[in-house]
């Protein structure tokens, strides 16, 4: 028996429950994972309170995409690893059948990435999910080259500083916008070519400044809702807004007719596009595992919490403070 999340109803961080749950063995194509480190993600938050884009089928449920560990186990027909061999888990599973919060999880293979040598349980449960989607979006769909300028929207979340990162490594200009001033030194910190208080700023009048009226080749945002319409007007001719996230809770309108029909592509992008294709997933894993090498790329850590205390972490990540990845250990 393990120690393990689960959730028996809809609600808040107080639904979440320590559970003792048999792990079983890894069955074809799995592998038994001893979860060290887990990274906590906002899709958790809308699966237990019911509002993720993937309904919760029975309960009690399971969260948890994101972790780091070692091989415990290998199941039949799995290729590649061995017991003992440190790793991360990536998102590329529904939580409805895998789960990762937990002392000990079983997980599909194909979800398993190798850790680079140096890169530790902490960090190796915080730099996939926040890389991947930035390379996966602005990179392998949108072909991201140097030169062009990318905004980033909640620009102080994992993703957020992942892609100012991928943008940097890739000579892009990455222009970060945040609700709050509080935030701005630790984004130029981050590399931030500038930083836009929404809350201060009129972010159509300083992208436009910003880019000499071109506008940004690429918007990459996690809000959504009506600002929208705001950053449909600082896309450049032919430039593409990525929407990877809803964090406003509200309608997100089309920026069509009223716009004057700009030359505009908006797209929505999920992580899986990437963790769910072996090929992508192997050219994502080569690009970031390049970057932590020679120390372009970091784990952006807030704050790291004990499996213990994953209800005070969700509600630490629902509050919104945070600039970076908050991360759960697990004590064996």
């Amino acid at each position: 028996m393990v120690t393990a999340v689960r959730f028996h109803e809809f609600g808040g961080p107080e639904v979440l429950r320590l559970e003792d749950v048999d792990v079983g063995e890894p069955g074809p194509g799995e592998l038994l994972i001893r979860v060290d480190a887990i990274g906590l993600n906002r899709a958790e938050v809308l699966f237990r309170s019911g509002r993720y884009i993937e309904p919760v089928k029975e309960f009690p449920a399971r969260l948890g995409t994101e972790a780091a560990g070692v091989v415990e186990a290998v199941g039949a027909g799995v290729t590649g690893f061995g017991t003992g061999q440190p790793v991360s888990v990536v998102p590329a599973f529904s939580m409805n059948d895998y789960g990762v919060y937990a002392e000990r999880a079983i997980v599909p293979a194909a979800a398993v990435l190798h850790r680079p040598d140096g890169l530790d349980a902490i960090g190796g449960a915080a730099v996939w999910m926040p890389y991947v989607t930035a390379y996966g979006a602005l990179v392998e769909v949108g072909g991201l080259r140097a030169g062009d300028t990318v905004v980033l929207t909640a620009a102080s979340s994992g993703v957020g500083l992942a892609g100012i990162q991928v943008a940097r490594r890739a000579g892009a200009v990455p222009i970060a916008t945040t609700r709050s001033g509080a935030k701005r030194d630790a984004l130029l910190k981050a590399g931030a070519a500038e930083v836009i208080v929404t809350e201060e700023d009129d972010v159509v009048e300083r992208v436009l400044d910003a880019t000499a009226g071109r506008g940004a080749e690429f918007v990459f945002d996690a809000v959504a809702g009506p600002g929208v319409l705001d950053l449909a007007k600082v896309v450049a001719p032919g430039g593409t807004l990525f929407l990877y996230g809803a964090l406003s809770g509200a309608v997100t309108p089309y920026p069509g007719f009223d716009l004057g029909m700009p030359a505009l592509n908006i797209r929505t992008y999920t992580l899986h596009e990437t963790t769910r294709d072996p090929l992508r997933l192997r050219r994502a894993e080569a690009f970031v595992a390049s970057g932590l090498r020679t120390g372009a790329f970091t784990a952006a850590v807030d704050r790291v919490f004990g499996l213990h205390e994953i209800a005070e972490a969700h509600r630490y990540l629902e509050a919104g403070a945070q600039v970076g990845k908050i991360v759960a250990v697990v004590e064996h």
